[in-house]
């Protein structure tokens, strides 16, 4: 009687002290503040939190998609949000990775939405067209951000090198303000449509976003293949009275190998249960619909978001 007694009570303890014990802290690294990624990352964090028991998030200001797959292969991060291209170019060594840096411990969680490649002028700039960028001073993003590489990759196969254009690295902050005060000429954004920084530029000065021409965007899509035509609607932002043709990709919500299946699983199905909540606080056009969320994504899904597709009749690859 004492002994079931005595092992009552360690249950009970046990318990307890399990209730009681420290939430695990998943860090989800985002980008520059002003940004998507981090506007998306925050709220991910609110709503997880409230979510999902047992866990704290903790949103991280990044670099961008580079700097992300950099401290999520080191472990420094448990979840990022990462460009498609980036993603496919680091899982395969490619490219800018052909080194083999950052290739291993992530896996795809989901495609979130299109990010725009925006080229954002002042109005009184005379810049109509990405010729015009020559001769000028051009901000690329942050380095080892997505919008860098894309800018490079714009410039490039428009014939507009280094000895043509002086590129600088700013984050997005910097450059809105460098932009405003005409101490640059342009700055090229990759993000999802209605950037919170380049709305608020339209607020101080008059801005404009350049189109792309027919031919600069399908040596783009030929070159590379996960980049999407994308048109930026008409009124997106103040003073912007025409649509814009441009490049998109997907952000990809990637998560480390060390997190649990029944973890991502539930991250998985959040995105997609909360998506009201993620358009009311964003403004972005994101890909709610679950077959949508596991196209555009060329690298292994974890094993607990591929469980999620499954019941929604959806199957990925995890291998």
């Amino acid at each position: 009687m004492k002994r079931t007694a005595a092992m009552l009570l360690a249950l009970v303890m046990l318990v307890m002290t399990g209730c009681g014990g420290k939430s695990k802290n998943i860090r989800v690294g985002a980008a520059d503040i002003g940004g998507v990624y981090y506007a998306y990352s925050s709220t991910f964090a609110q709503i997880a939190h409230e979510d999902m028991s047992g866990y704290t998030f903790e949103t991280k200001t990044t670099a961008g998609s580079v700097a992300n797959l950099r401290l999520i292969s080191g472990g420094y991060i448990d979840l990022g949000i990462v460009q498609a291209d980036m993603l496919s170019d680091a899982y395969n060594s490619r490219g800018t990775f052909e080194n083999g840096d950052y290739q291993k411990g992530y896996k795809a969680l989901a495609s979130l939405y299109i990010e725009a490649c925006q080229i954002v002028v002042r109005k009184e700039s005379g810049i109509s067209s990405i010729d015009d960028l020559v001769g000028k001073t051009v901000s690329i993003g942050a380095a080892e951000s997505g919008t860098e590489k894309n800018a490079e990759e714009i410039l490039k196969v428009s014939g507009i090198t280094e000895e043509l254009v002086k590129t600088v690295n700013m984050d997005y902050a910097e450059a809105a303000e460098k932009l405003a005060d005409g101490k640059i000429d342009a700055m090229i954004c990759t993000a999802g449509i209605r950037t919170g920084i380049i709305e608020q530029i339209s607020k101080s000065c008059d801005i404009d976003v350049i189109s792309l021409d027919d031919k600069c965007i399908e040596k783009l899509l030929t070159a590379y293949p996960l980049y999407e035509k994308y048109t930026i609607p008409a009124g997106t932002y103040q003073g912007q009275n025409e649509p814009v043709s441009t490049i998109g990709v997907r952000a990809v919500l990637i998560a480390s190998s060390s997190l649990s299946d029944s973890t991502t699983e539930q991250i998985t199905s959040l995105i997609f249960s909360h998506s009201s909540d993620f358009k009311n606080a964003t403004s972005l056009d994101a890909l709610f619909d679950v077959k949508e969320g596991a196209n555009g994504v060329d690298i292994p899904f974890h094993a607990g978001a591929a469980a999620y597709y499954a019941k929604q009749g959806v199957n990925v690859k995890t291998e």
